[in-house]
């Protein structure tokens, strides 16, 4: 076996041919020429590629503003919405106003369909609504009178007094409710008994934000609508001071270009604090949008603010 062995040896280097060798040496050494050459040539490529992508997103982010429209909902366009919060389940409850027509009603988000619905009487004008626990809390305007019901059953309902000077905005942390009556002031209140805890004064930048609105809590902040703008105020519950606003003018401005001409002001904040979703609409809105809000590079410049969202008081008038 060994002698065999080295007869394959000796036969292989016996048809050993020197020129194929060097000729495959050059064919190796031209591959690794290209190689050298082609590599650094797609690494500038792949480079500028990705540099050029990047750049795309960045202008798209820049683009898209302080917030985008992730989804938008069908929405009861003769809803004088006055109030609106997220129960889980794709499920919304919303409170709408008007002599005559005020309600309470269960929505579906997706359908917009009104899947129940609670008339109050006439002499009641709808106004902010929250849910703690399973208790739905309702203001009504002009009124120190709210409700509470049940929300499996909207029929099941009890009134409650409360100490604010009007019934605008409510909401809650899950501890105390918040409530607005129309001013530049957010009350926290007592959910069993009403009573006022405490009193906060809303300023930005040592202005008074005065005609505080519907209002919602998301992450640690009370979101506040501005009425008759466009204006979300972010509120600090902790001393009324703003941190930030939200401007959506756009919104109304392209459903009044589409010809939807009987709507009136943004009113309406929602939050789904498992998805993380804000839900806004407004009075007599037909649609109803998912929002996603960037966190600001800027602020809106002040005079902007000032303009746009800093108004007169209004004297307790219709919200």
């Amino acid at each position: 076996m060994a002698g065999g062995s080295l007869k394959k040896k000796y036969n292989k280097r016996q048809n050993f041919k020197p020129y194929d060798s060097m000729a495959s040496s050059r064919r190796t050494t031209n591959n690794y020429s290209a190689i050298s050459v082609i590599v650094p040539v797609s690494l500038i490529i792949c480079v500028i590629g990705l540099m050029g992508i990047s750049s795309i997103k960045w202008r798209s982010f820049k683009s898209r503003g302080p917030y985008e429209v992730v989804n938008v909902f069908p929405h009861d366009p003769n809803a004088f919405t006055q109030g609106l919060l997220y129960a889980g389940n794709d499920t919304l409850f919303e409170s709408t106003g008007l002599h005559g027509k005020s309600s309470i009603r269960k929505v579906a988000l997706r359908t917009g369909k009104v899947e129940a619905l609670q008339k109050m009487d006439d002499s009641y004008f709808g106004e902010g609504l929250t849910l703690l626990g399973e208790r739905l809390f309702q203001l009504t305007w002009l009124q120190t009178t709210g409700f509470m019901y049940d929300w499996n059953n909207l029929s099941k309902f009890e009134k409650f007094i409360h100490q604010m000077k009007d019934g605008w905005g409510l909401a809650t942390d899950g501890k105390v409710l918040f409530g607005s009556d129309g001013s530049s002031t957010l009350y926290r209140l007592d959910p069993q008994t009403f009573k006022v805890l405490s009193i906060q004064v809303v300023k930005y930048k040592g202005h008074q934000v005065h005609n505080l609105n519907e209002l919602e809590f998301i992450n640690d902040e009370v979101w506040a609508n501005v009425w008759q703008t466009d204006c979300i105020a972010r509120i600090s519950p902790k001393d009324g001071g703003v941190l930030g606003w939200l401007l959506l003018p756009k919104l109304r401005e392209e459903l009044l270009a589409a010809g939807y001409n009987g709507i009136d002001v943004l009113n309406g904040i929602a939050w789904d604090s498992e998805q993380k979703r804000i839900f806004v609409t407004g009075k007599l809105w037909p649609k109803l949008y998912e929002i996603k809000v960037f966190p600001a590079k800027k602020q809106y410049n002040d005079r902007v603010i000032e303009q746009l969202c800093l108004h007169e008081p209004f004297n307790f008038g219709q919200p």
